[in-house]
């Protein structure tokens, strides 16, 4: 399978109609989902929530926290069926872009160690280690640790 779009996503801001399919989806990709506040709270806290299609379907969503020159990348998902084709690339791209236009310098965010996937495609748009958070995330035995990255937007312009 081709690891390049056929088609090219579009993006737009997630509303609160596009919380069950949102919740739908993170309840197939995780083990230990958000919920439905989570997301809904997201929205009311105005924080920079997206929504990722691909012919009017959703196939991933992201939340954004912009605040003080920085962006801190809390949550960012592409459907099962949908990963390895790009989209997760193309999204990326995307939320960066909504980051510059917000001024952000920095973009900061968590992911597991055993990602490996989503750590390759972080590194590869340039975001570099920072340090690891010790047992942050929940974990079918105890908790696993994060790996917090950063994206120095001047560098990578």
């Amino acid at each position: 399978m081709s690891s390049l779009l056929r088609t090219q996503p579009s993006f737009r801001p997630m509303r609160d109609d596009d919380i069950d399919v949102v919740i739908a989806m993170e309840h197939v990709v995780y083990p230990f989902p958000w919920t439905r506040g989570n997301f809904h709270d997201s929205l009311q806290s105005g924080y920079s929530c997206w929504v990722c299609q691909h012919n009017q379907f959703i196939v991933g969503y992201a939340v954004l926290m912009l605040a003080a020159g920085e962006a801190h990348l809390l949550n960012v998902t592409i459907g099962l069926e949908w990963q390895g084709r790009g989209w997760g690339r193309a999204f990326m791209q995307y939320l960066i872009e909504v980051a510059r236009d917000y001024h952000a310098e920095t973009m900061y965010l968590e992911v597991r160690p055993s990602n490996t996937v989503a750590r390759r495609l972080y590194h590869k748009l340039g975001f570099e280690y920072v340090a690891m958070r010790k047992a942050y995330y929940p974990a079918r035995q105890g908790r696993e640790d994060a790996v917090i990255m950063l994206l120095d937007m001047k560098k990578h312009a």
